[in-house]
């Protein structure tokens, strides 16, 4: 956060006296040291010297872009993050030459005359393919009801690949579809009630919102179509997307850790799949800054006789709070009932790759025990094929241990299930492992029950710990494919 404050100091972070520039390609591609790093992302070019220390990802990161479009590195890796508030301090200026990231192209199968800026057909479906599985919606009303059907062509549809946002009059709901989005976004034509109703029929993919009606009175149309509506596109051309929910309760975990509970609209209908994760939005000293977290359970269950079903009202987050971090430092200070922004759920992670496996490993660092919550219930609940699910569990001290005796307790209740700790900080009391991640400790660590058995390996945490470990267990043997690690 101390770039923000750098931001607000009134010093020339352009090196150009506060002029704006155009910037052709040659000249940009002058730019691409260390000392002197200009980046341009969709068309606009900044001088990102200044921010090198301060960027979360590291120098390396950045120089990756050095001096060229980084645009779509951007893309894949910090789509969230409002970079034109972080780094409008250190904006050169415009791209000389024709605009970065103009809009794509409908399929060439769509007549000229009928395509749009935003990749929209009136009346018409985006094709993403020759085969049309896109799907489609109708709506339908009784005297007191609105209920719109959407037809995903999808045979395994569930909770957790519907959202759905009723608030004021506005009607967002987005349907997943493995990496596409498609979107029904309406300015409905009459008040409805809060109270929003999603009813999915699983096998043969047809999902219901049911809307109440606030006057009972025939509509004559659902409402007024609005920019992204009726588009089937890939969800990173799908902006995220925010609604604000209320805090209900803070609890301490650990001397510097607390449970964030926040409650979703009653318009909203939202389920965090496994192994994604959520982002938070917050205006500090002006700026809007965006953070990423892994929502968690309430408590880790020790009764696995069937799944657990999320209630769909509260989302809980496992929050360090840093005593040098504007953003963490906001958020403790937020009090009950206050509201903060959450976006829609994002992440690569598939269930299936655990339902394959029959030896779960899973490293944590820190907070980056938060995915590795849902990640065990899911497991040790619904996955009959594991034969072992072991954590290992990195920290400084005994004192921040997350859930240390849930974890315990866990292992004493499940034999298939494994915790180790290890303290890079211990006590002279502690009699457990200690050291920090390495190739040896792995070594002793990760390892499979059979030699031939089929492995996952989740890795999650501070991104040098992330990315030594992915390092060290390609060292030792363990494909890219037997690999995941959380980022984001």
């Amino acid at each position: 956060m101390d770039w923000i404050r750098l931001t607000k100091s009134g010093k020339d972070l352009t090196g150009l006296k506060g002029r704006l520039i155009e910037v052709t390609e040659d000249e940009l591609s002058k730019h691409n040291k260390k000392e002197d790093c200009w980046i341009c992302i969709r068309g606009f070019v900044y001088n990102v010297t200044p921010y090198m220390e301060y960027h979360p990802g590291g120098e390396d990161e950045l120089m990756k872009a050095a001096g060229t479009d980084g645009t779509d590195l951007f893309d894949q890796v910090h789509r969230w993050v409002n970079y034109e508030s972080m780094l409008k301090e250190c904006l050169v200026g415009r791209m000389a030459v024709k605009p970065i990231g103009a809009p794509k192209e409908v399929s060439p199968t769509v007549s000229e005359d009928k395509k749009q800026l935003n990749g929209v057909l009136p009346e018409k479906k985006v094709l993403v393919s020759s085969k049309d599985l896109t799907p489609s919606y109708d709506w339908f009303q009784t005297e007191s009801l609105i209920t719109i059907v959407i037809y995903t062509k999808q045979k395994d549809m569930n909770a957790e690949l519907v959202i759905v946002d009723c608030q004021d009059k506005q009607l967002r709901g987005e349907i997943i579809i493995d990496d596409h989005s498609y979107l029904v976004e309406v300015d409905l034509d009459h008040a409805v009630s809060e109270d929003v109703a999603v009813n999915i029929a699983e096998k043969v993919g047809k999902v219901e919102i049911i809307l109440n009606k606030k006057d009972d009175i025939h509509w004559k149309m659902l409402g007024q179509p609005l920019e992204g509506h009726n588009t089937f596109i890939k969800c990173t051309d799908r902006g995220l997307f925010y609604r604000k929910c209320k805090l209900v309760s803070k609890t301490e975990v650990t001397h510097d850790t607390k449970l964030f509970c926040l409650m979703l609209p009653k318009g909203t209908h939202l389920c965090v799949p496994t192994g994604r994760h959520i982002y938070l939005k917050q205006i500090i000293a002006g700026t809007e800054v965006v953070k990423p977290y892994t929502p968690v359970l309430p408590f880790l269950p020790l009764d696995f006789k069937e799944p657990p079903r999320q209630d769909g009202v509260h989302i809980y987050l496992m929050i360090k709070i840093y005593s040098h971090g504007l953003f963490t430092q906001a958020l403790d200070q937020l009090q009950i009932g206050d509201n903060i922004s959450v976006s829609n759920p994002e992440g690569s992670f598939k269930k299936s790759q655990v339902q394959t496996s029959e030896d779960l490993l899973l490293l944590a660092g820190g907070t980056g025990f938060t995915p590795m919550v849902k990640l065990l219930n899911f497991a040790l609940t619904e996955v009959s094929c594991l034969r072992t699910v072991k954590l290992i569990f990195f920290n400084k001290t005994e004192d921040d241990i997350l859930w240390r005796n849930q974890l315990e307790q866990l292992a004493l209740k499940d034999e298939r299930f494994e915790v180790q700790f290890i303290l890079s900080q211990p006590s002279k009391d502690w009699v457990g492992k200690q050291g920090k991640i390495s190739s040896s400790l792995l070594s002793e660590f990760v390892k499979r029950s059979r030699r031939d058995s089929k492995v996952l390996i989740c890795i999650c945490g501070p991104a040098p710990f992330t990315e030594q470990g992915v390092q060290y267990l390609k060292d030792l043997g363990y494909s890219q494919e037997e690999i995941h690690a959380f980022t984001a």
